[in-house]
């Protein structure tokens, strides 16, 4: 758990929107104020519900903001000035009327008015019935956030208000607590790769054989995206170039979307130069020669013929750029036997520093799942196996190695 000590002096905007959670708010305030933490608080019509303002007020020992068209407000206070003096501003309950606002960009209330304007980090602790949680839309709201870097604690499953069992309960108290004071120690945290420019390659690679059709392989690009949020978090300047996923785009990164290797290769090389570039995506060896322009019908003959062509070798052609090669280039090599031989030997074909080599084979779950075994194999150096891991910790400690690989001074 993160230093809770680390809180003093630091200051939240509360913002307390509708349902039944809005009471454990109150335990949220004491425990943060506590810890020498200045709390501010919005309190929406729907959470005012739940719990009163002189409540909400006697805690935080602050006034409670509550309308937009207040004028002594907006003469004191504002709501630009509101949604910028915290270090940052904390959602809980996150109803999933306010998570669909915040998606959307809406401004019709104080709360939605003041989140759309903040130039703070948010954090939303979700809490709502399971349906409504588990809805598209809601799920939608949520990936659309996350893209845009706004950090989710929960909710948790469980008996809820409305006498149904499963996920929407918000958070306790004791673990949004330690979720902001995880912020902290992770904001606070050296960025060893501050200054740096990261190139990432992520997701399949779609070549098309008729105006419908395309060659494809089952990459999610999952992992490619994790990668390059995990090099943003230590400092990086990070251009991720992805093929078509449905992976939302990592908070802090520039996203350059393409279909083809071709497309993809020079997205790469219009990016350089790079420090760093880590090559996840799993570009199709082979594309369709010639393109028939027209969709291909069967017409009762013999199918039709499809002469390949090979596509250009993006992780090899970063490698052996004769000027301004990235210091550190990084490949995957995703297999289905002989994994640490085929992958040492991609390694030394491709001419690149590191191979990252993953099973893939039928079972494993690896392409499009949420977790990955691999081993990280260095030039000269013995493999270094790692458990199966999920494709977050992966990325995490990929780049925690890249921060002190020698090829960039560490």
């Amino acid at each position: 758990m993160a230093d809770l000590g680390a809180l003093a002096g630091k200051r939240i905007l509360l913002v307390i929107s509708g349902g039944i959670a809005a009471y454990k708010c109150l335990e949220l305030i004491r425990r943060l104020k506590e810890r020498g933490v200045a709390v501010r608080c919005i309190l929406t019509r729907g959470g005012a519900q739940f719990v009163t303002p002189l409540a909400v007020a006697a805690l935080s020992e602050e006034k409670v903001y509550q309308e937009l068209w207040s004028l002594t407000d907006e003469a004191e206070m504002g709501h630009i000035r509101l949604s910028r003096e915290a270090d940052l501003v904390v959602v809980a309950p996150a109803s999933a009327d306010l998570l669909a606002k915040m998606a959307a960009g809406l401004a019709d209330d104080l709360a939605s008015t003041t989140l759309l304007a903040t130039d703070k980090p948010v954090m939303v602790a979700p809490a709502m019935n399971l349906m409504m949680w588990q809805h598209p839309a809601t799920q939608a709201n949520m990936a659309t956030l996350r893209s845009r870097g706004v950090r989710q604690i929960g909710p948790n499953s469980g008996d809820m208000a409305c006498g149904e069992v499963g996920s929407g309960r918000m958070s306790e108290p004791h673990e949004i607590l330690a979720a902001i004071a995880a912020f902290f120690a992770e904001a606070a945290a050296p960025r060893p790769l501050a200054g740096r420019h990261a190139l990432v390659t992520s997701g399949p690679t779609h070549e098309p054989i008729d105006p419908v059709r395309y060659i494809a392989n089952r990459s999610s690009g999952k992992q490619g995206h994790a990668i390059a949020a995990a090099l943003a978090a230590l400092g990086a300047r990070v251009t991720l170039v992805s093929g078509p996923t449905r992976e939302p785009d990592p908070p802090g990164c520039t996203v350059v979307r393409v279909e083809t290797a071709r497309e993809m290769l020079a997205a790469c090389e219009a990016a350089l130069p790079a420090e760093i570039a880590v090559c996840a995506a799993a570009v199709a060896d082979w594309r369709v020669d010639l393109e028939a322009p027209q969709k291909l019908k069967k017409d009762g003959g013999a199918p039709p013929s499809l002469r390949l062509a090979e596509n250009p070798d993006i992780l090899a052609t970063l490698s052996r750029r004769a000027a301004g090669r990235p210091a550190l280039v990084v490949g995957f090599a995703a297999e289905t036997e002989q994994v640490v031989g085929h992958a040492r030997a991609k390694l030394e074909r491709k001419g690149c520093d590191w191979i990252v080599a993953n099973d893939v084979s039928p079972g494993t779950g690896t392409f499009g799942g949420a977790t990955n075994a691999v081993h990280l194999i260095r030039r000269d150096e013995d493999p270094e196996a790692w458990p199966r891991l999920g494709k977050d910790e992966v990325a995490r400690r990929l780049a925690a190695a890249i921060a002190v690989a020698p090829q960039l001074g560490g």
